[in-house]
């Protein structure tokens, strides 16, 4: 754990099974690497993740078990360790590679900006060869000119315990990458001669393992996995097949027949997915099916009536099945990993030098980078989504406070002000104690810059921010609709970031997996808030047991007002202020018939400087208005809290 951290209070519920074969699942990691300093639920950070996997490693080998170590992509936008360096990841990509992944995948996020997708190339993908799968991202070979795989197409592989496994690694059909790269949509993947010939391999095939920053439930729109199940299901009616997936930010698992089923493991290094399975057919492994001293998979992959899961299209496996399975949720903290761990030998102490060696690095990179320099003590904690829009507590609320404070052009302070901004701007909570740099980047990582449209008549004005909010932008969302997951284009090498809508916000995910924070707690007995998920097992899956967190609906775009008179009347005319990443909408909001404006590209211009963007407005009111208790900020109960 960094030094300013704090373990956790609740502990898992019980000891994992073990299988035949077993799984640790990390995705969508976005350069948490240094843990979630002020939440207990999710306090440890890369180097307690080193320590772990070898004690589970050790006690796979002593149970004469395999286990593989899984991740399936976007490792960069999101925190200061990755965020702060330019390029984008070249420290945090240092510490991730630290785990000795099994199999590793492609993100959207790797393929955004050229140089952090020749980053994955050159550097990254060379790490890990061939175990690192790209099966449908390609991208031009300086060298050569041409395409080529970043990664590779496929691993072929027996693992220690003689299980011969087929993995592919494929990313959902993204179009938002820059133009040195190109994403092969899946429906022309499964028709190419080598994933035909992959998929009927002339050596035996015990388990494909398909893994992908990609939806594992098929019903949801940008997932392809659906595509690339019916071609191996047609071609290998029998043959298991395990999913991994991400993207959507989530907990969740899903069955598609008796012998497959998909992993999902959440977001931001607050989940470490368990999976276990026995059962599997192979003449030439020697794994237990049930490893003795600990508890074995039990379950059966059966479908729940009405889960959407699957497809009347697709094919399934109507044969017989011995597979059994398990699956478990595990919070991102030591008390976690230390409790799991334990018995595996020899077992001294949790942390091993390579994991505090990492630990270390991680606390030398946040000092580089002065992600811990202070700007004030945040008084409270602030979350998107736990608290309806604007109430006290909804982030919404102070972010509308601190825009009205500092978003101020001093040639033009006296004259009133409306800002907008999209509230996709905002990718994360903030929770109550020291506020610092890297909690800028936690909470908006984006560039943004603020420009303007001057004297603009009220009566125009304040109409905008209501047609914003019940139309249907593009541009305006970094997050997607949340009608479902498409993604809109945008434009090459522009350091941008779309992503999956809050997992709170959306009706059909959050009855799977809520995300939370923690609790201090007088009785190990209460509940901390936190993930409650349900999925097609049913709602036992968390590893430790957490009350759920309310989940508001939050609009689209917020305004905050500036300089309005002091008596409440309104002005006749204001500065209309927005972010660049949005001016297009507010001019097409000022021009609707209903409206009357008649504004050009050109009428827009820049209230402030560039430098000034949705990263530095809220450091900005944090040296103004959080003060107190500097330097010696007290931390608060976590999101979710009350």
């Amino acid at each position: 754990m960094q030094p300013d951290a704090q373990n956790a209070t609740a502990g898992p519920k019980g000891p994992l099974e073990w299988g035949q074969i077993n799984f640790l699942h990390t995705t969508d990691t976005h350069g948490w690497l240094e843990g979630h300093i002020k939440e207990q639920n999710y306090g440890a950070d890369w180097g307690d993740y080193v320590s772990f996997t070898k004690h589970m490693k050790k006690k796979a080998q002593d149970l004469g078990v395999d286990m593989l170590m899984v991740d399936t992509g976007d490792l960069h936008d999101g925190a200061g360790l990755t965020d702060a360096t330019t390029p984008n990841g070249n420290i945090s990509n240092a510490i991730f590679e630290n785990i000795d992944y099994d199999l590793l995948t492609i993100g959207n996020h790797e393929l955004y900006v050229t140089e952090i997708a020749y980053q994955t190339f050159s550097n990254f993908s060379k790490v890990y060869g061939d175990r690192y799968l790209t099966s449908n991202v390609q991208i031009i070979n300086p060298a050569t000119g041409q395409f080529e795989y970043i990664g590779s197409k496929y691993r072929y592989f027996t693992t220690e315990q003689g299980l011969r496994i087929m993995a592919f690694g494929v990313l959902f059909d993204f179009t938002g990458n820059s133009n040195v790269s190109k994403v092969i949509k899946a429906a022309s993947l499964v028709q190419e001669q080598w994933f035909l010939q992959a998929v009927n391999y002339t050596e035996p095939v015990d388990l494909f393992v398909v893994i992908g920053h990609n939806p594992v439930r098929t019903n949801v729109t940008s997932s392809t996995f659906g595509t690339l199940f019916n071609t191996i299901r047609k071609i290998r009616p029998d043959v298991p097949i395990q999913a991994f997936g991400g993207h959507t930010h989530i907990r969740d698992f899903v069955v598609y027949d008796n012998k497959a089923t998909g992993l999902e493991s959440g977001r931001y290094c607050e989940t470490l997915g368990w999976l276990a399975v026995s059962g599997i057919k192979s003449s030439t492994c020697t794994a237990s099916k049930n490893p003795k001293g600990v508890p074995n998979p039990t379950r059966s992959a059966i479908a729940p009536p009405s889960t959407g899961t699957g497809n009347a299209s697709v094919p399934i496996s109507t044969t017989p099945s011995n597979l059994r399975y398990a699956r478990r949720y595990l919070d991102w903290n030591r008390q976690t990993f230390s409790y799991h761990a334990e018995g595996s030998q020899p077992y001294t102490s949790f942390d091993t030098l390579k994991g505090l060696a990492v630990t270390s690095e991680i606390t030398s990179a946040r000092a580089r980078l002065n992600l811990t320099d202070l700007y004030g003590c945040a008084p409270r904690t602030y979350c998107q989504v736990c608290k309806p829009f604007l109430e006290e507590g909804n982030i919404f609320k102070l972010l509308q406070i601190a825009l009205s404070t500092v978003v101020v052009n001093d040639t033009r302070k006296d004259i009133p002000r409306i800002i907008i901004i999209n509230t996709g701007s905002v990718r994360f909570d903030l929770a109550k104690g020291p506020f610092t740099l890297d909690d800028s980047y936690i909470v908006s990582p984006f560039t943004d810059a603020f420009q303007f449209i001057p004297n603009v008549p009220y009566a125009q004005a304040s109409k905008v921010l209501d047609i914003l909010n019940a139309g249907a932008s593009e541009k305006r969302k970094r997050d997607l609709a949340t009608a479902d997951f498409n993604f809109s284009p945008v434009l090459a090498d522009r350091d941008i970031c779309i992503d999956p809508p809050l997992t709170h916000d959306y009706d059909g995910l959050k009855k799977r997996s809520k995300a939370g924070g923690r609790l201090i707690r007088r009785q190990s007995t209460t509940p901390s808030p936190g993930y409650t998920t349900t999925d097609d097992f049913g709602t036992d899956g968390d590893d430790t047991v957490h009350s759920t967190i309310p989940a508001f609906p939050q609009p689209e775009n917020l305004q905050a007002n500036g300089s309005f008179p002091a008596d409440g009347t309104a002005p006749e005319s204001v500065d209309v202020v927005m972010l660049d990443f949005i001016a297009r909408d507010v001019t097409d909001a000022l021009n609707q018939p209903d409206v009357g404006g008649d504004y050009k590209d050109n009428d827009v211009v820049y209230y402030l400087d560039k430098s000034f963007t949705t990263n530095s407005y809220l450091p900005a009111y944090a040296r103004i208005a959080w003060q107190g208790n500097v330097p010696n900020c007290p931390v608060g109960a976590g999101i979710g809290s009350s």
